[in-house]
This record gives C-alpha cells, structure tokens and sequence, in this order.
C-alpha cells in the first residue's frame, strides 16, 4: 500500500534521531529500511537521461515544476532526470509516479523555457493525463500536502485507479490493517467501473461492520443450520451471502473449476477446430450468479492477489476499455512490480545502501548515524531559514558546513581525552 508519508521522508528527515547518544540501534535500523523504501520510487527511472524517447512509458517517477509551470489551467510534468538536471533549485512537486506518461519538459507548456537534455519533442503530449497534483493539491478536499493548517496529521493513500492521493479520513471507510494490502480504489474510480463492486464483495477486503451486527449474523445462521433448512445444493440466500462457510468454499471451488485460466485436456491436445467449440466461461457472471453484494460506498481496499481473479473474457475485455481500466489486467502495471524492477537494476540501489552492504555491523550504525544527524542539521538549517526570511546564499552554506567539521572535531578529540 502506497502512503504519502512514505513520500515526504524522501524529502525530511527530521523524524531521524540527532546523535546517537540519544537513539535506539533498533530505531536506525527502522530508519535504514525507510530510507530503502521512500527511494525506491526512484529507483525505476532513469535519474540522467529525459524519458520522452521512450514514448509513453508504462509508468515513472513524474514531478511537476511549479516555477516553470505555475498556471493551474495548463498543468505538465516531467521525468526524473529533467527534475534533476534541467529544473534544479526549482519549486517541484513530487508526484510519485503515474502510468503511461510522457515527459514534458521544453514544450509548448513552458514558454521559452528549453528542455538540456532532449530538445526534440512535440508541442504538447496529447495522452498525458493530468489532475489537481500537477499543482500540488491531492483528495476530494483539494488540499496540499504537507498541509500547514492541518492539526491531524493525516495520512494519505493511492488510489490504483486514478493516482490522486487520499487523506485516510476521506476515502468513507474505515482502514483495517492497510500494511498487508497492495492497492486501494476511490469511491469515485468504483463507480466509473461498476462492475469492480462484484469482484469486491468476492475478493477484496469486506466493509467494517459492528461486533454486534457480526454476532447478530453468527446467531441467524446457527438457527438456519438447527432448523434443518440448510441443504448442500441449495442456492444462495436472497440477502447474496453464502449460509455456511462450506457452502461458500464449494462455491468457490465450483468458480475455480469453470475459470478461464483452467483449461481441459483436450483443450490443450485436441484439435483447434474442436477447442474452438469450446466457449470460455465469463468469471464475473459466475459471480453474479452467485448473488453475493456488498455496500456500493467507500473506498475498497484490495489484498495482494486481486488482479489475477478478473476476468479475462472477449466481454469483460471490452468493459475495461470502455472504463479506461484496461491497466488492472496487466499484472506488471502495480507500483509494487515497478519498484522491485527497478531495485534489481544497477542504478536502483541508493550509494548509501550500496556502501553499507559491504560494511560489519558496527560500521553501518557508523555509517547511518552519521547520516542521520546530517539530514537532521541540515532540515533544521533550511527550517531556520524560512523561518527568519533569510536568503540560502553560497557563504550560509560554507558557515553550515564549516560549523558541521568544527563540532565532529569537538566530539572527535573529546573522545581520545
């Protein structure tokens, strides 16, 4: 599950403890893991080299340039390696990655502004999609993020669908272990694809309801099964539930046996004449047949398994086109596969990781405090800044780190004494 306080600690680290005096071991190990974690959405794209000639690229990290772009009507974004290269010391906003997204750096969108590292690139991208982060608001609530005025401290969720991100208050549910979850779909993005709602009431995460509403159900189907009513064969109730666990597992059996992806031995020696007689089972109208629902509201929470239980059928291919999902097919498309792709790859790995690998122990808690109090001075330098209106001029920089060496000097000769 993508959060957005996992995207601020690329930028912050002011949670990190200053020296190790007053830290935990265990805390920098934490750290350590976060650190792998916020940088890992970079590790997929390329930080030297313009995306654009790659087209449309499946998905990337894409950041928008609020100096550059500061007209909310006309909204761009840009790759990695332009955020680095070309837009340095910009105002920029981090949009964590979107799916097939061309780089727009240099285009029409930018005036005179011209891209360093690819000067060849059409006027505009007509198939990038945008939204409200391009300008550095997220939710319904059409808030920034981090927000200054909000005392809730809030964390923000991923939509798969849509990517705009989401204050976990806002999405009309309640969050129940969102760690073990892969990816979550809005409201809004549910109702664009309706037929979502009966794939959820089978395989995504069930709405939160009361521990006496949960008791009162129990009750009702004790009574079922000692009245004698129940039988094996029976269809499904009409309130759409299954009556009895075992009821509901040979259902579940049932649907397996009929999936698209389990195929007959004479489909797969016969002839294709005769397997072409064959007609592949709809997943999702088995399903349907089933009866089962669930509550149209709130935001759905899905486990790690989801995609592969859609249906692939001719039909239900054309309704993902139709909704725009088609993407929910491809099992490469979740932001999970992209990040493991991209830790595999040589420039994936951040130099700190890199170097500790080959460290003892003792020499990486060396390595990570001291990386720790650096972040942590530095945040608190630029916080200073802003703070007291001043300007980060060249010579501020050298007295910052000048008065960095000055106190390791300190500590380092208190130490031999």
């Amino acid at each position: 599950m993508k959060r957005m306080k996992e995207k601020t600690q690329q930028r912050s680290s002011s949670g990190m403890a200053a020296n190790k005096e007053e830290s935990d071991p265990d805390d920098f190990l934490t750290n350590e893991e976060e650190l792998e974690k916020a940088l890992c959405v970079l590790a997929g794209s390329d930080p030297e080299n313009c995306s654009y000639s790659r087209g449309y690229v499946k998905r990337q990290a894409v950041f928008a340039c609020n100096t550059c772009t500061p007209n909310a009507a006309e909204p761009a974004g840009i790759c990695l390696a332009c955020a680095n290269k070309c837009h340095d010391g910009h105002d920029i906003f981090e949009l964590y990655t979107k799916r097939n997204f061309r780089c727009d750096c240099g285009n029409r969108k930018f005036q005179d502004f011209q891209c360093q590292l690819n000067t060849a690139k059409d006027e505009e991208n007509v198939r990038n999609l945008y939204n409200h982060n391009f300008n550095g608001c997220y939710c319904t609530c059409d808030r920034p993020y981090p927000d200054t005025d909000d005392q809730d401290n809030d964390e923000m969720i991923q939509c798969v669908v849509c990517e705009d991100w989401f204050h976990s208050r806002h999405l009309g549910c309640t969050i129940v272990e969102p760690e073990e979850l892969q990816e979550m779909v809005c409201e809004t993005c549910m109702n664009k694809a309706p037929f979502l709602w009966m794939y959820a009431a089978h395989f995504a995460v069930p709405p939160a309801i009361s521990v006496r509403q949960a008791e009162e159900e129990e009750e009702e189907e004790v009574d079922v099964e000692e009245g004698g009513e129940k039988n094996e064969s029976s269809e499904p109730s009409q309130s759409g539930e299954p009556s009895t666990s075992v009821e509901h597992t040979k259902q579940e059996e049932a649907a397996n046996r009929s999936s698209p992806c389990k195929r007959t031995h004479e489909q797969m020696t016969g002839s294709p004449g005769k397997a072409m007689t064959k007609t592949v089972a709809c997943k999702l109208k088995e399903l349907q047949a089933q009866g089962l629902e669930r509550p149209r509201q709130g935001a759905v929470f899905w486990p790690y398994s989801w995609r592969s239980e859609l249906c692939t059928c001719t039909s239900c291919k054309r309704a993902y086109v139709a909704a725009e999902v088609q993407f929910l097919m491809d099992q490469s498309d979740t932001v999970l596969a992209y990040e493991n792709k991209g830790l595999d790859e040589p420039f994936g790995q951040h130099p700190l990781m890199a170097l500790t690998s080959s460290m003892d122990r003792v020499q990486q808690l060396e390595v990570i405090y001291g990386f720790n109090e650096l972040t942590t001075s530095i945040t608190a330098f630029l916080d200073q800044c802003v703070a007291e209106g001043k300007t980060v001029t060249v010579e501020a920089v050298h007295q910052f780190f000048e008065e960095l060496r000055a106190r390791k000097r300190r500590r380092t000769n208190a130490g031999y004494q």
